[in-house]
């Protein structure tokens, strides 16, 4: 750290331990200095020019001499031994305009950097040596400059003194021009020179942190520790390592959120330093001024200062996308929701989380609902839903733009989509474990991301499966609907293996993941699962704005266990049969399962459909497919349809 002194006399300066301060001098003081709630007995008047030590100090209280008349205003009195006013005009401007009355008293408690500030200009005014370093020469030239040390006032006053220590020495070196930014945040005046002093310093590190990484001395860095690789080898040789361009950013952390904000914008200014390494800056001040930031946790006491560090964070976010990782900024979204910070701040996280919501996990996405919300949900699905958007609509904007391209941007891939619909269903299953989602909030999310291709529809049958087990209560036409969401077809062996057993999905489900079951096994190996028939297809048509039937309304329960079984026995039976050799169907001849029976309708629809599946491919367009639908099978075989109180779900 560089240092300065100033002048040669020892320091006479004595305190009381009262918080007074006197010069032990051969002369009575004549002045009395009130400064906060200290008070200094000094001379504005000493014979000679000097103050002679080394004699015990007279009683204060009793030797205070006052002159009857005030001292004129000299434009240099150092030669008629005025030490105080020799340096000060403000000094000579207050004792002059004093009288006896207020027994030669002055108070300047407004000066900046108080007592200790004016203890050092008082010594340098005797000629007592000071020293001055990163700590104490900003408050030390406010004070000077509030006492108007000038050269005006006199040559090589201290002023100019402190002006060439600057410039030479601090300004040149990066850990004392950190130090004295940091020390600026206690001289808030209204000086005119503070401002400046400010700026020169925010100038001198943004300089120096836009300075070439080989013109970088990276032992130089403020906090950084000293790392093994750097200790020196047996054989006396240091290890060189790179600098990397990041150096600076935790010594800029330490920093207060204002002077940081005005440093970062001044390095940003100037254009050299990239936006990465902006953003890892960033990253930095966040991690150092948020201690809860990972986990989200902000104390009471720290709410005002970290709703200031998130706000200047979104302000300073580069515009350009990846610059910062995903989950760094749902962690910022996070706390902006504790510190209830401003709605134009969550919309800015909320942007550049959609712009690359491909990178976030499942856990990036659990966002707790606010606490003190009534009947509320566990999560926050609306600010997942407004994310989600964000991301949709930046591909609907880069269809319009072709010169997308030229910056670098791109329609979005098709990878990015297929990452962001997996991480959908992955958050719709978490948050259906909440009972109190709603159901329109689930498939409202699930339906945003339909336009994307899913080459698996597993995750999404996760999600409606842990819904409905979570859901029991929920109507038919619900049950139906969210079930519509999936596409049986692109169910993977195992998905279909647990869903023909799921006694929570609708019959006409069951059916479909039946049939394409069967059709996959039949299959020879790396063919293509054929489209659902018409018939199938059918189970998904709603009534004509007519009354549900009671065959339709069977259609939309679930399946028993024994149910489930019999429909597996009797498709199995007609796979069998249609290549012309195992038992036949004997559903009809079996008692326990009558209303199986009835929608079966005597095997005429799978005949049709696995018909259908050996053909050439149009039979699924014939008209005999759409005319023997579920709705035209045995009016009194479904009049046999038992009641669906007795029947019960194992889940």
């Amino acid at each position: 750290m560089k240092f300065m002194k100033l002048g040669s006399k020892s320091d006479s300066f004595q305190n009381d331990g009262d918080n007074v301060w006197y010069v032990t001098s051969e002369l009575a003081t004549d002045v009395i200095i009130n400064v906060g709630d200290s008070k200094f007995y000094l001379h504005k008047l000493v014979l000679g020019g000097s103050v002679k030590t080394a004699m015990a100090p007279p009683a204060v209280t009793t030797t205070l001499v006052t002159p009857k008349s005030n001292p004129p205003i000299l434009r240099n009195p150092r030669t008629t031994g005025f030490p105080l006013l020799s340096k000060s005009g403000r000094l000579q401007k207050l004792i002059r305009g004093s009288n006896e009355s207020e027994g030669g008293e002055i108070d300047i408690h407004e000066i900046p950097g108080g007592p200790t500030a004016f203890e050092i200009c008082a010594k340098f005014c005797y000629g007592m040596t000071v020293t001055l370093n990163a700590y104490n020469v900003i408050s030390t030239y406010c004070a000077a400059d509030y006492l108007e040390m000038h050269e005006t006032i006199d040559k090589g006053n201290l002023v100019y003194k402190l002006n060439v220590f600057l410039t030479t020495s601090i300004f040149r070196s990066w850990k004392d021009s950190i130090i004295v930014l940091q020390s600026t945040k206690y001289m808030m005046t209204s000086l005119t020179e503070e401002p400046k002093l400010v700026n020169l310093c925010i100038n001198s590190i943004a300089s120096k942190a836009s300075v070439d990484l080989s013109k970088v001395d990276w032992s130089y860095t403020y906090n950084r520790k000293k790392l093994p690789e750097e200790n020196v080898t047996e054989l006396g040789v240091v290890r060189a390592r790179m600098v990397p361009k990041d150096w600076w950013v935790e010594d800029l952390a330490e920093l207060e959120i204002g002077l940081y904000k005005r440093v970062l914008v001044s390095i940003i200014s100037k254009g050299v330093i990239c936006n990465e390494v902006i953003g890892e800056g960033l990253k930095a001040f966040a991690f150092r001024r948020l201690p809860g930031f990972n986990h989200g946790v902000v104390h009471n006491d720290d709410v005002a200062k970290a709703w200031s560090v998130i706000e200047i964070i979104s302000l300073l976010l580069p515009s350009e996308k990846g610059c910062v990782s995903c989950g760094f900024l749902v962690k910022l979204l996070k706390m902006a929701i504790v510190v209830d910070a401003g709605e134009m701040v969550k919309r800015v996280l909320v942007k550049r989380i959609g712009q690359q919501l491909e990178e976030a996990s499942v856990e990036d996405l659990l966002i707790k609902t606010k606490e003190g919300e009534s009947e509320s949900t566990v999560y926050d699905v609306n600010i997942v839903q407004e994310i989600v958007k964000e991301f949709i609509v930046q591909d609907q904007n880069d269809e319009f733009e072709d010169e997308i391209q030229e910056t670098g941007g791109g329609i979005l891939s098709e990878a990015s989509k297929l990452m962001v619909v997996k991480l959908v269903d992955s958050y719709l299953t978490e948050i259906s474990k909440d009972p109190n989602l709603p159901f329109e909030m689930f498939v409202d999310l699930a339906e945003m991301v339909n336009g994307f291709s899913r080459p698996s529809h597993d995750g999404l049958y996760r999600a409606i499966d842990m819904y409905l087990k979570t859901h029991p209560g929920i109507s038919k036409s619900e049950r139906k609907r969210i079930c519509k969401l999936m596409d049986c077809k692109k169910l993977s062996v195992n998905a279909c293996m647990h869903a023909v057993q799921n006694e929570r999905l609708p019959l006409r489900v069951t059916v479909q993941v039946l049939f394409f079951e069967q059709a996959r096994a039949a299959t020879s190996s790396g063919s293509s699962t054929p489209d659902l028939p018409k018939s199938i297809k059918a189970l998904n048509v709603p009534s004509h704005g007519g009354p549900a039937t009671n065959q339709e309304d069977d259609w939309d329960g679930v399946a028993t266990a024994e149910e489930l079984k019999a429909l597996k026995e009797e498709l199995a039976a007609l796979r069998m049969s249609h290549h012309g050799h195992g038992p036949k169907s004997t559903l009809s001849d079996k008692a326990p399962v009558p209303r199986v029976k009835g929608l079966l309708s005597t095997r005429k629809i799978f005949s049709k459909i696995w018909s259908s599946k050996g053909g050439s491919g149009t039979r699924e367009n014939s008209g005999s497919d759409s005319s023997e639908s579920l709705g035209s099978a045995n009016p009194d075989e479904s009049k046999s349809t038992p009641s669906r109180k007795g029947r019960y779900s194992v889940s």
